[in-house]
């Protein structure tokens, strides 16, 4: 028998039977299904009609763009390093390049578990101190660039990525001070928590922006990336704080008791038996708050600075491409989707191998 006409293995046949049977089991989701198919039906093919078939590709000018029906994909070609990069200086672009790989390069050896060693918090350290040199330059011929001319991927990068390193510890700290036993640690804690989480971001931008410069001495200027990033940090450590703490409050007392039936002390339970419980429990809710994060860095516009989707909006200023607002969305939203559909899917991968962990 030749592999052509082999039969399928029985796991395919099973997934495909199970998959059939989810969508018509009983009339409701027959019914369902049937409303999907036909939506599905009606919205697909124009979407692809726009976004590929009538698209044009490649222009020197705009004009062959407004008398196309399709997308007009030729306004990203030509627009492309403005969103990714901002401001940076266009002869020096290699470097905030350069930057955005290292930062992926950081986040794919720390999603290899092998790699998850004391000297991880060293690499972490030395990577983002060589991409905020790189950025900033000043050193070794390359040209001082500041900050105010940062934007586009790699600022959003640097504020997700060095927003969530420094707030997770953080967190952390919050989460065991609001659970402490101690009345004095455990009040300031939580006034701290509630306090941050009753405001929304954009507020804490804007107080890290107009507010904090007015309680500084006369002629010392804290650098507006700085603010952004601290701002960010205080506010997502308070969501992380409160996501540990339900962790926390997940483990059973006797995992505590047996701690002190060894003999050991409470930094110790903590970070050998309570902690890595707790943070089994809470990734779901971690992954959820970090991928908030990512998307909730195109607030710093507030304060003048622009990231991915600033950059995208300030494309459109440009009169010779006026009016083609969809495509660079789109194209924001497509970089969007794929970090955070990433950080998902990474998460899912965590999730299961802990969970076969727990059951062998």
């Amino acid at each position: 028998m030749s592999a052509a006409s082999a039969p399928r293995p029985a796991a395919d046949r099973g997934r495909r039977d199970s998959l059939l049977h989810s969508m018509f089991s009983t009339w409701q989701n027959t019914l369902i299904t049937v409303i999907l198919l036909f939506a599905a039906y009606k919205a697909v093919p124009p979407l692809a009609q726009w976004l590929v078939f009538d698209a044009v590709w490649s222009a020197p000018t705009a004009e062959l763009c407004r008398t196309a029906e399709g997308a007009c994909w030729a306004f990203v070609r030509e627009k492309s390093r403005f969103i990714l990069f901002g401001y940076y200086d266009y002869n020096e672009q290699w470097r905030p390049f350069l930057a955005v790989v290292l930062m992926v390069g950081l986040l794919l050896v720390s999603t290899n578990r092998r790699f998850w060693r004391s000297w991880l918090a060293a690499i972490w350290a030395a990577t983002i101190a060589a991409v905020l040199a790189i950025m900033a330059g000043g050193f070794a011929g390359l040209t001082p660039v500041l900050t105010a001319r940062w934007g586009g991927l790699p600022l959003t990068l640097l504020l997700a990525v060095i927003g969530s390193a420094f707030a997770l510890p953080f967190g952390m700290i919050l989460a065991l001070g609001r659970t402490s036993d101690m009345p004095l640690i455990r009040w300031i804690c939580t006034g701290y928590i509630e306090l941050v989480r009753g405001v929304p971001l954009i507020t804490v931008l804007f107080m890290a922006s107009v507010m904090l410069p007015l309680f500084m001495p006369r002629g010392f200027e804290i650098d507006a990336v700085i603010r952004a990033q601290v701002g960010i940090i205080l506010f997502i450590a308070a969501y992380f704080a409160e996501v540990i703490r339900g962790g926390l409050q997940a483990i059973p007392k006797g995992q505590g008791e047996a701690a002190d039936a060894l003999g050991l002390g409470y930094w110790a339970s903590m970070r050998l038996i309570i902690l890595p419980q707790a943070l089994r429990i809470s990734v779901p809710p971690l992954t959820n708050t970090f991928i908030g994060l990512i998307k909730d860095s195109s607030l710093v516009a507030i304060i003048g600075l622009v990231d991915l989707l600033g950059a995208s909006r300030q494309s459109l200023s440009d009169p010779d491409w006026l009016g083609f607002y969809r495509e660079a969305y789109v194209f924001a939203a497509l970089i969007y989707f794929t970090m955070c559909f990433s950080v998902s899917r990474y998460a899912q991968r965590i999730e299961t191998a802990l969970a076969a962990q727990l059951r062998h």
